[in-house]
């Protein structure tokens, strides 16, 4: 359980107001917040740092300022979650990639209940959803990134919808941190791993988006979009400095596998 020192630095990072009350309205100030606080990205992926499942990935998000993938953005705020006392579980699903469907356990997410109901949280998934949704209703939740929806498939899984298309659909039965582990394996060291294939960085804004893949720098604001090749290294360094606070010396190498070919739906419109 995370310590009232670092739950504190927690919210400092994604510039968050401690609730007073643990209801709906605090879990959306806080998960809006971390969306936008906290980038989406592969880069550790590439330079073969440690990825960690546990209270450690909190000094990459909290005292490094860095970001990561669902396992590791997700995880972090799993923990600040149930260190602030909420009702929190968490889950694991499959992606979907147009007809593809992704095993078990390649997606982490969580389920929070207050007063009676239960609410969809997911700051991982990269065009995800900015506010939490509830998991069983027939309502379209309009959101700055989409109109999301959810669809019961059977007594154990629910699928999640951004613009009427499937996102991914998520397991009732509650999972561990380490229950990932293996799944984390794959995609570390597969050649196949999408997060090997691209090395982005992708981080909602209030009005838009920013995404960096390689050395291309797209910017959407409102209804204008604009894709940038940037200059050299000093540029992807300032750009990344710029748009995301992280603070680096040299710019990220891509890995061997690298192709960028491969379009998650998180970067689609």
């Amino acid at each position: 359980m995370l310590d009232e020192r670092t739950v504190s630095a927690y919210l400092d990072r994604i510039s968050a107001d401690a609730p007073k009350r643990l209801d709906a309205a605090a879990l959306r100030h806080l998960h809006e917040r971390h969306v936008l606080s906290v980038p989406f990205d592969s880069l550790d992926y590439h330079s073969g740092d440690e990825i960690y499942l546990d209270e450690r990935v909190i000094e990459k998000i909290v005292h490094q300022r860095r970001g990561g993938g669902c396992y590791e953005i997700n995880a972090g705020f799993y923990l600040l979650l149930q260190a602030l006392g909420f009702d929190v579980t968490l889950h694991q699903g499959r992606i979907r990639f147009g007809r593809f469907e992704t095993p078990p356990y390649h997606h982490m997410m969580m389920t929070v209940a207050i007063d009676g109901v239960r609410w969809i949280v997911d700051i991982g998934f990269g065009k995800g959803n900015r506010h939490p949704i509830l998991v069983d209703s027939d309502d379209l939740w309009d959101d700055p990134h989409g109109v999301f929806s959810t669809e019961r498939k059977d007594h154990r899984s629910v699928e999640v919808l951004r613009n009427g298309v499937p996102q991914y659909v998520f397991y009732e039965e509650p999972a561990e941190l380490s229950d990932f582990a293996q799944t984390m394996w794959w995609y570390r060291t597969c050649p196949g791993s999408p997060f090997l294939q691209n090395i982005f960085c992708s981080l909602p804004l209030e009005n838009g988006w920013v995404s960096l893949r390689d050395d291309e720098l797209t910017l959407t604001t409102g209804e204008e979009k604009t894709t940038e090749k940037l200059a050299d290294d000093a540029a992807v360094v300032a750009a990344y400095a710029k748009w995301f606070g992280i603070e680096m010396d040299k710019r990220p190498v891509p890995g061997p596998h690298t192709t960028n070919k491969l379009r998650f739906s998180f970067e689609q419109d």
